[in-house]
């Protein structure tokens, strides 16, 4: 949906779809007119249902906002390709990862600014977190579980930080400049960052 349509006829939605259809309006009044902008008032317009809907739900517009962010990362998860080998996983799963998720952090990145952590009195790091979840690494751990199995790396010595690093850093990257990190750039995270931290950081356990 690109317009409001106040002149489409109700269809009564319940539940899931509800819920669903409530926080996709939401982000769509991000993309479209920023966090500054957005009311209750527009988020019910724009999906077509009374405003004492969303505040059965959600306090305020922080809340529905927060929730629309992650609603509008789970339900567009990224591909995880199965190559034999951590580091063409790695290479893959971060170029879709910025490929697909660019815009989503520019929208998240703009959203935090424009009021959003004055409101709620979250650091970025709190809204980062409550946005990802408890899915930070667990989404693309299927990757290091592989490896894993391979003999490549070992879990049990891997601190979560370390796991996430080259996800940070490719976040990070995005954010900072609104647009994908260059193939080169993302095989500098790899290969020169997060390989040789995994690498050593088992030969000096295993002395």
């Amino acid at each position: 949906m690109t317009e409001r349509d106040t002149n489409t006829p109700r269809r009564r939605r319940r539940g899931a779809e509800l819920e669903a259809a409530l926080l996709q309006a939401t982000w769509e009044e991000l993309v479209q007119t920023g966090f500054a902008k957005l009311t209750m008032e527009s988020i019910a317009t724009r999906a077509n249902t009374g405003i004492a809907v969303l505040y059965r739900r959600w306090a305020n517009k922080d809340e529905i906002v927060l929730a629309a962010l992650e609603h509008q990362r789970i339900t567009h998860p990224l591909d995880i390709p199965d190559t034999g080998s951590l580091r063409e996983d790695l290479l893959g799963t971060l170029t879709a990862m910025a490929r697909a998720r660019t815009a989503f952090w520019a929208v998240a990145a703009a959203t935090a600014f424009s009021g959003l952590l004055a409101d709620t009195g979250m650091t970025p790091a709190q809204a980062r977190n409550h946005i990802l979840g408890t899915t930070k690494v667990s989404r693309v751990q299927v990757v290091y579980r592989r490896a894993h199995d391979r003999g490549e790396i070992d879990l049990d010595r891997m601190p979560p930080s370390v796991l996430a690093m080259p996800f940070d850093l490719v976040r990070h990257d995005m954010m900072m400049d609104l647009k994908p990190p260059k193939p080169a750039r993302i095989r500098s995270i790899v290969d020169e960052l997060f390989l040789p931290l995994v690498q050593n950081r088992a030969t000096v356990q295993d002395r």
